[in-house]
């Protein structure tokens, strides 16, 4: 009997599970669940009641616009395409500056999504200062942003308009600047290149992923803002925020050093600025203004995007024309806002 030799079948490799930080998020919220009644023992100290209080009003405060926000960014990502806002840019560069500039307040966006979307403008031609000019007003001076501010500053509204102002300011002095004296070989080739366009077909998958991306990503930073909102409360007695109300120039600068460390969501930072309520208006301000436009995550960002020579260029005059533009406009629109 002639025996039929069949080759054994191919094992495909074994799947593995990817634990991402949606799966994080549900185990950690099923323990709280499960130890509901532990949690409350624990915490049931007058400092950690008032701590987790302000958590969660930072959080419950900033959440929807944050939503709001990574939905507008998904978007415009996928259905935006970058040629769009080429077409309506002048050639010039100065005038592009400005254009581009007022663009931010229609296209809004997380400073964690301008970066790639300025990527994308420059591999679609636009010029380097107007792409750049987006990257600071989009995260600055949109609705959402606005909106948000007016929400966390009730009885306050001029800090909307000192904030739009000097956030603007900031985006398009960068610009001309840019224009004026920047290089593009400070700018790595990569940056440069042409990137594909999202086809047809998969407009809602990257709707979906870059939505969800950056509400993972901006979400965190909500939560460590508020933790970090909470903790001075706590820990931070409100007489040193008296102190550097006093001294305002002092306050000014450690609220501007601050907005780099913390690297709050631009959707999320005006509550956190908010719940600080020993702090005069003006370092507030300050901190709404620069947070946007420079702090360490988006350092990081711009150097992995654009290269480590822009980044080192880049970075340290946006901070100092940010806390500019952001101590001149409080002056005149908040009065020195004390």
């Amino acid at each position: 009997m002639e025996t039929i030799s069949r080759s054994a079948p191919e094992k495909k490799p074994a799947r593995r599970f990817k634990i991402t930080s949606i799966e994080v998020l549900c185990a950690i919220l099923l323990i709280a669940i499960l130890g509901q009644s532990w949690l409350q023992q624990v915490f049931d100290v007058p400092a950690l009641r008032t701590g987790s209080t302000v958590f969660v009003a930072v959080c419950v405060q900033a959440l929807p616009f944050l939503v709001l926000g990574v939905l507008i960014s998904g978007a415009i990502a996928a259905f935006v395409p970058a040629r769009v806002l080429e077409k309506v840019l002048p050639r010039r560069a100065g005038a592009a500056v400005g254009v581009a500039g007022l663009a931010g307040v229609a296209l809004p966006g997380c400073e964690c999504a301008s970066v790639p979307v300025a990527r994308r403008l420059m591999g679609q031609g636009v010029a380097p200062a107007a792409a750049l000019t987006f990257l600071l007003a989009a995260p600055a001076v949109n609705p959402v942003v606005l909106v948000a501010t007016a929400v966390a500053f009730p009885g306050n509204p001029e800090m909307v308009f000192a904030r739009f102002a000097g956030s603007l300011a900031t985006a398009m002095v960068m610009g001309w600047l840019w224009a004026k004296w920047g290089k593009l070989d400070w700018i790595a080739e990569r940056a440069l290149r042409r990137l594909p366009e999202v086809r047809h077909g998969s407009r809602w998958k990257t709707f979906a992923e870059t939505a969800r991306g950056d509400l993972v990503e901006a979400g965190g930073f909500l939560v460590l803002g508020a933790m970090i909102a909470a903790t001075m409360n706590v820990l931070v007695p409100a007489k040193w925020f008296g102190v550097l109300g006093e001294q305002i120039v002092l306050g000014v600068l450690v609220m501007a050093v601050l907005a780099v460390v913390l690297a709050l969501c631009s959707e999320a930072d005006a509550f956190v600025a908010a719940s600080l309520t020993a702090m005069p208006l003006l370092p507030k301000l300050v901190f709404l203004v620069v947070g946007p436009a420079i702090d360490v995550k988006l350092f990081a960002l711009q150097t992995g995007t654009f290269g480590k020579s822009f980044a080192l260029r880049f970075a340290p005059v946006t901070f100092v024309v940010a806390l500019s533009c952001a101590v001149i406009s409080g002056v005149l629109i908040l009065g020195g806002g004390a």
